[in-house]
């Protein structure tokens, strides 16, 4: 697997976005408005905590920066688009965690249906 992503070596983020691509419409806006209050909860979190020194790096930097060329799918999906962008500003751990809740939330559900 080629990993031009600085997400892209995490084990449960390509499922993660597998999951999000098969939703429709409206799963994908509920997910999307969970997700974006999740964040600010982390990050209300972040902010309480005075030691925490929060830096995303230049890889993420540069993933914002180029972001206006919206050549992923879930670019141009905006309300999950704008809910992305909002997790990768998190520190890496929090975005793994977010993401692999994805990915394991779906299988449970799988497994169940």
């Amino acid at each position: 697997m080629n990993n031009r992503r600085w997400y892209d070596s995490h084990e449960y983020t390509n499922r993660a976005f597998e999951i999000l691509k098969d939703m429709d419409e409206n799963q994908r806006r509920a997910l999307s408005r969970d997700l974006t209050t999740v964040v600010k909860q982390i990050k209300e979190l972040h902010e309480e905590d005075e030691e925490s020194d929060v830096s995303i790096g230049i890889d993420r930097v540069l993933g914002l920066y180029k972001l206006s060329n919206s050549r992923r799918w879930y670019d141009k999906v905006s309300v999950l688009s704008y809910a992305l962008k909002t997790m990768s500003t998190l520190p890496r751990e929090d975005f793994y965690t977010i993401m692999e809740g994805i990915a394991v939330s779906a299988q449970g559900s799988e497994s169940v249906a």
